[in-house]
């Protein structure tokens, strides 16, 4: 699926949104750099022919609008199809894989949509879920079309805000977990979400976020998780994770690499890397250069 580094090498074009230490492995920006969470999303536009994606997460909602052919993927225990005009919708942390259905394979454009970005809309209340994560509802592909409509020019500021009003009102009526009681603390889970993507080199416990926000560890997971789609502890991963994606691009050594991005050592970052991406560092900063 979509904005996987796990991709198996193949060529694709991914638009100038995507600057996040880029997920697109061939097509990456001169100067990578992490996208601030209010930032506009990322969005790709890949024809996919023979080449398919390995397992994998992502720590944002992935939207993608399928224009030919058939999309096959693993999500949630069951094979998934989408098919031209249907909508497929991820939700956060949940693992998926990616393939054509036909030897004729398939076009799609895709958006991704950090949870922080979506609460503004939400006020505080848990992600809405998306069953059997592909859909036909025309209010939420509404929403989501005019986005990819033009893939030359970055969304604007304005268009993005208007879009993410009208996503959660159409995601909270169709979603099958529809969050309708707020969060218990939103403001301490918020609170514990800064402080991740502020210190990104180093490890953070629950421990510390307890202390920080002055809630108990338990519930602030709970909240974190309902408000983010993520645990605090792999939300903060993924962000060490991006970091490292940077560097190599910067073309540090490996072992620099660990040590400066909060890993034990290459092996410890060689391991996370290849779980959250399905290929190593190695051959990521192989394909990359």
């Amino acid at each position: 699926m979509v904005f996987a580094a796990g991709l198996h090498p193949a060529t694709h074009r991914v638009h100038p949104d995507c600057m996040n230490g880029c997920h697109a492995l061939n097509d990456c920006p001169a100067e990578p750099r992490v996208l601030a969470p209010d930032a506009r999303p990322e969005r790709v536009d890949i024809h996919v022919q023979h080449q398919s994606y390995s397992p994998h997460r992502h720590d944002a909602y992935v939207f993608a609008l399928t224009y030919s052919g058939v999309q096959c993927f693993d999500y949630c225990g069951e094979t998934r199809v989408s098919r031209p005009g249907e909508l497929v919708v991820l939700h956060p942390d949940e693992t998926h894989d990616g393939r054509a259905g036909t030897d004729a394979g398939f076009h799609y454009r895709g958006i991704s949509i950090d949870p922080a970005a979506l609460q503004r809309a939400l006020g505080g209340r848990a992600l809405p879920f998306i069953e059997g994560g592909v859909t036909r509802d025309t209010r939420l592909i509404g929403v989501i079309s005019p986005l990819l409509s033009d893939m030359n020019t970055p969304l604007g500021e304005a268009e993005f805000e208007a879009a993410l009003a009208d996503l959660a009102s159409a995601m909270l009526s169709l979603g099958a977990e529809t969050g309708s009681e707020p969060i218990a603390d939103a403001r301490a889970a918020s609170m514990a979400r800064n402080l991740i993507v502020e210190t990104p080199e180093r490890v953070i416990g629950l421990g510390e976020l307890e202390a920080v926000t002055g809630r108990n560890r338990w519930q602030l997971s709970r909240d974190f998780r309902a408000l983010f789609g993520t645990s605090p502890y792999r939300f903060g991963q993924l962000r060490r994770l991006d970091r490292s994606r940077a560097l190599i691009r910067c073309a540090m050594p490996l072992a620099e690499v660990a040590y400066a991005t909060g890993f034990a050592d290459q092996s410890h970052l060689t391991r996370e890397f290849r779980k959250a991406y399905g290929i190593t560092p190695k051959a990521w900063q192989a394909l990359v250069r």
